[in-house]
């Protein structure tokens, strides 16, 4: 079992700067592939950033590249997303996740949530236009 607990998220305006935090307990962090995913009002959950275990590879989408960076701390049990030059449409609630080393996240799926075996609860990030 892994619990993982988001936390930095707020309201900022646009151009603004945001750092996530997910800090994860349970088993060992270090040998799961993490990943950030969001959604807004109505909207189904998309994926923003995904990480592997060791964070020799990166994943992002198309519309947050360039100005999110996913980064992880094995030794502090803790993933981080910085948001840079926020968006209005950024606005959602964040979720990181936890996919274990047998996951298809090393297939290409990692932009799945079912790819995901543990969730947090979510962080809201706000930004004004």
């Amino acid at each position: 079992q892994v619990q993982l607990v988001e936390s930095g998220g707020g309201l900022v305006q646009a151009g603004g700067s945001l750092r996530l935090s997910c800090a994860a307990s349970g088993r060992t962090f270090s040998s799961y592939a993490m990943g950030w995913f969001r959604q807004a009002p109505g909207k189904e959950r998309e994926f923003v950033a995904a990480i592997s275990w060791s964070a020799d590879m990166t994943f992002y989408a198309d519309s947050v590249k360039g100005r999110f960076t996913i980064s992880r701390d094995n030794a502090k049990n803790t993933e981080y997303l910085q948001m840079s030059s926020l968006k209005p449409e950024d606005t959602a609630v964040y979720y990181c996740a936890a996919a274990p080393p047998s996951s298809p996240f090393y297939s290409g799926r990692y932009n799945r949530p079912r790819s995901y075996e543990y969730w947090g609860q979510g962080t809201q990030v706000t930004v004004s236009s």
